[in-house]
């Protein structure tokens, strides 16, 4: 943390005003992602950020996040306090200004915040725009001063309403029901949002508190994340559902050129890499610069221990660097005044400079450790040795996938049931479990842009098989042939998924709405994680969704996605009052429906509802399949045992 006497004063005038608002409204998605649970969520993210900044400034400690009853949200710091007095050049308040005027705040006056959090800087000022009701409170100066808002227009001038000795800033805000298709707040996705900015932000101290509903105790789910280690811990807990490797994190920080860079790595029996980087707070989930400094470094200076200490030669397959970062997980995260962001999703780091900062960060640490530590030097590099020869065979059994050729249709699956349109923007995919409900999905289909792939039974748990017997399983391969996927390499030769023949871009996984059928989902889930997460990130992969009932009366009846809608519906039906006269379906399986049931309620573009599987949390998600699909049993059981109390029990 940086000295508060070495700072230039801030206030009113360090308000840097670069644009106007009004476009938030009419385009939410350009500013926030979407306006569904991702971008509800995105508004907690604005805000905190502005708390983190604070704090990565060196004034801040305790963040306070509490989801109102209602589903409003309150954050509170203890930072400087947004300034109130009157800026020069607006002619009102700074605060007003940051409040209002898109692309306003400290953050673009690099004398107030060197770095700064959030993707494109909308801050604040785009919550208030996308809000109903927006209250900022701010304790500066030993004065309080407040200020309301109704769709991002201020309901009066900033005022001073008493005095305090806390100091800080207070905001709270109503989502605005008109703009957003989901209103109510997920504690867990909040919840692992602050949990990976305590590891990515060491000495500070995040709160999570819902006021929603008490819980059975009479009192509020409540969360609180502080992390001394910052990365060490944060990859430990990443890692705590795997079997190490080695010990302890091997773990680096320092300020190279400018840059500030912290890195853990730790090494574990598995098969995949799972590395997460950071800039900013910001989940790069590209890579870019400083993971390409990484891989680097990781791999120039292992090769260099290894065939020093001649543990490489009598090893007659050649070693890539694939095979040093196998069973490695690792988080990096660096700090940039001016980050250059690109790519699909513009979350790849373009930062020439940073890649020689991460590089000498991590040859210079991992040398010490190689020659302080043997025993586990010895056991990465004989890790690493096995890694090649499970890459020579896996290598073959790639290439058995991409003979199959999807581009002209030749060789594709027995079991597809392909589409008549060639367009992949309009085709998509239907991956479903059974031969049963394949037939009834193949009857219930449009021909012209539907394919129905049936799936036998519970598919390869990839979280424990090696990656050559992966693509020997036949329902692995038939996916990636039928999807027109396969692995190859990029322009840095590593391995990467390539969608250049991609046939579909939607991938849909149509299971039964029962345990065996979650069960295959997330087999499904894991996979396409694991070795087609390129899909995922560029939003190809979705869910569909299934009616548990349908609830019938003489002629008329209706389909219902969940118990509360089915309640709803029988008492509509039930108009005389007699609910016994009403029956109730309960759908176990796609198969008790007939094509013409499943086509209008789970296939039909017009009327059905798909889930699109999203990466909220790359390193959350990292740990939940690992822990869910891994071979460790203690950690499993830890979850449902923690997780039983929110089970129902369907007979």
């Amino acid at each position: 943390m940086t000295n508060q006497n070495n700072r230039t004063n801030y206030d009113a005038d360090n308000i840097q005003v670069l644009e106007g608002l009004e476009a938030v409204r009419k385009r939410p998605a350009m500013y926030i992602g979407d306006i569904g649970s991702r971008g509800l969520h995105h508004l907690v993210y604005e805000v905190v950020d502005n708390s983190i900044d604070e704090a990565l400034a060196g004034y801040c400690t305790n963040i306070d996040v509490t989801i109102l009853a209602g589903n409003a949200i309150r954050v509170v710091d203890d930072g400087r306090g947004i300034p109130t007095g009157l800026h020069s050049k607006e002619n009102r308040s700074a605060l007003e200004v940051v409040m209002t005027v898109l692309h306003a705040g400290g953050k673009f006056d690099k004398d107030t915040y060197k770095v700064s959090g959030g993707l494109h800087g909308v801050g604040v000022s785009c919550v208030n725009a996308l809000s109903s009701d927006l209250k900022a409170t701010v304790y500066r100066e030993g004065k309080i001063f407040i200020q309301e808002y109704q769709i991002g227009k201020p309901v009066y001038s900033v005022k001073e309403i008493g005095t305090s000795d806390r100091r800080g800033t207070e905001v709270e805000f109503q989502p605005d029901a008109t703009i957003f298709q989901v209103l109510e707040f997920n504690f867990e996705t909040i919840q692992n949002r602050l949990r990976e900015l305590s590891y990515l932000n060491k000495g500070i101290r995040l709160s999570l508190l819902d006021e929603r509903e008490p819980m059975e105790d009479e009192t509020f789910r409540k969360v609180e994340y502080y992390s001394e280690g910052g990365l060490k811990e944060f990859v430990t807990f990443i890692d705590g559902t795997r079997e190490k490797l080695i010990p302890h994190p091997v773990y680096a920080e320092s300020d190279k050129h400018g840059i500030p860079v912290e890195i853990a790595f730790q090494y574990n029996t598995g098969y995949a890499e799972n590395l997460h980087s950071y800039v900013n707070n910001i989940n790069t989930i590209e890579g870019g610069t400083h993971v390409a400094g990484f891989r680097r470094a990781l791999t120039r200076t292992l090769k260099s221990y290894a065939e020093r200490m001649k543990y490489l030669e009598k090893v007659k397959i050649e070693i890539s660097g694939d095979d040093f970062r196998e069973g490695l997980t690792g988080v990096i995260s660096i700090k940039v005044a001016e980050p250059q962001f690109e790519g699909q999703t513009k979350t790849k780091l373009g930062n020439n400079e940073v890649m020689g900062a991460v590089d000498m960060t991590v040859g210079e640490m991992l040398d010490n450790y190689l020659e302080e530590n043997p025993k586990e030097a010895r056991a990465i590099v004989d890790k690493v040795i096995l890694a090649a020869q499970a890459r020579a065979a896996a290598r073959k059994a790639r290439e058995m996938v991409q003979r199959k050729g999807a581009m002209s249709g030749m060789g594709l699956p027995g079991k597809l049931s392909d589409c008549s349109k060639t367009d992949p923007a309009i085709c998509e995919i239907f991956l479903v479990e059974g031969d049963s409900a394949g037939g009834t999905a193949k009857q219930g289909r449009d021909r012209e842009f539907q394919a129905i792939l049936p799936l036998r039974g519970k598919i390869l748990n990839v979280e424990k098989a090696l990656e050559h017997k992966i693509y020997d399983n036949e329902e692995v391969r038939n996916m990636f042939t039928a999807m027109g996927v396969h692995i190859g390499t990029n322009e840095e030769g590593e391995k990467e998924l390539i969608l250049t023949n991609l046939r579909y871009h939607k991938i849909v996984i149509m299971t039964d709405a029962d345990v065996d059928g979650s069960h295959i989902r997330t087999l499904i889930l894991t996979l396409f994680f694991r070795h087609m997460k390129k899909l995922i990130e560029n939003g190809h992969l979705y869910i569909a969704t299934p009616p548990l009932y349908m609830v019938k009366k003489g002629k008329d009846f209706r389909y219902c996605w969940n118990d509360a809608g089915r309640d709803i519906a029988v008492k509509e039906l039930a108009k005389d009052g007699k609910e016994d006269n009403v029956g109730i379906q309960r759908y176990k399986g796609l198969g008790e429906m007939n094509a013409e049931q499943l086509w209008e309620t789970t296939m039909d573009p017009a009327r059905r509802t798909l889930k699109r599987v999203a990466l909220d949390s790359a390193a959350e998600a990292d740990r939940i399949f690992s822990m869910l699909m891994g071979d460790e049993v203690p950690p499993r059981r830890e979850f449902i045992e923690a997780n039983a109390k929110y089970a129902k029990i369907d007979v």
